[in-house]
């Protein structure tokens, strides 16, 4: 058997999230004196872009969690600059050389 043929999935899967249309993903909406929470993202400012409805807070919890995650991922990985080119070879060792050191063919 190659996979799953019924039931829930293994793994969760990211959603992507969408900004609330009616509070502008702000989460609150101004009132006549004062702002009150958002009635249709359920005061996150976050719905599902596909349905068009707020997620349940215990689902929305793990997504948001899961986006951060990849965005702070994502951070990382553009803070350490990757040398590309010839400078590559200098920059990242191989373990080619003598006692595992970097060869770089000079």
């Amino acid at each position: 058997m190659t996979g799953k043929s019924h039931g829930p999935s293994f793994k969760k899967h990211m959603i992507k999230l969408g900004e609330c249309p009616a509070c502008n993903g702000r989460g609150v909406v101004q009132g006549v004196f004062y702002e009150l929470d958002c009635g249709a993202c359920s005061a996150s400012g976050w719905i599902d872009p596909w349905l068009g409805q707020p997620l349940p807070l215990e689902e929305l919890a793990a997504q948001l969690g899961m986006n951060l995650r990849a965005a702070l991922k994502r951070i990382e990985q553009l803070k350490t600059p990757r040398a590309t080119g010839p400078e590559a070879q200098y920059q990242e060792g191989n373990r080619l050389g003598a006692g595992s050191s970097n060869y770089t063919g000079d």
